[in-house]
């Protein structure tokens, strides 16, 4: 698929898996997101993919779709991972990310849905994010017409 193409699908999307890794070991989760000037939008709760890409902020992001019959196209992000801290100097941007999230239904999930364990007290704060997109590669498969 071309740049254009896979933006295309980045753009039509809101649901990605994100994959980050820490000491060798890979962590795959199911992020909502909103697409906009290069960057992924996202939320979530403090967790494991946070402290993760806190230490280790290269990330990448898979979105694919299905189409009729066995037809499908998926889209790879290779990015980094930036974090929207809710300080005065960076208001702007947690701003910018809620204002683009906000626009879609249900922008809050997986995110903010309740966990079946009860989070620490200390892990209460909710996180906006973005990762840079910094390289995009899509691959699609469709049915032979003869």
């Amino acid at each position: 698929m071309s740049t254009l193409e896979c933006t295309k699908l980045l753009a039509a999307s809101r649901l990605g898996h994100l994959g980050c890794t820490q000491g060798g070991q890979p962590y795959l989760v199911p992020i909502h997101y909103a697409y906009a000037d290069h960057h992924l939008y996202a939320f979530s709760m403090p967790g494991k993919k946070v402290e993760w890409m806190r230490a280790n902020p290269l990330v990448s992001v898979l979105v694919d779709t299905r189409g009729e019959g066995r037809e499908w196209k998926s889209v790879v992000v290779d990015g980094r991972y930036e974090e929207l801290v809710d300080r005065i100097d960076r208001m702007s941007e947690r701003e910018h990310a809620w204002s683009i999230l906000s626009k879609h239904v249900d922008w809050w999930e997986p995110g903010a849905l309740k966990p079946v364990t009860p989070p620490l007290a200390d892990h209460s704060t909710h996180v906006f994010f973005r990762i840079s997109v910094e390289q995009v590669s899509g691959r699609e498969a469709k049915e032979r017409t003869i």
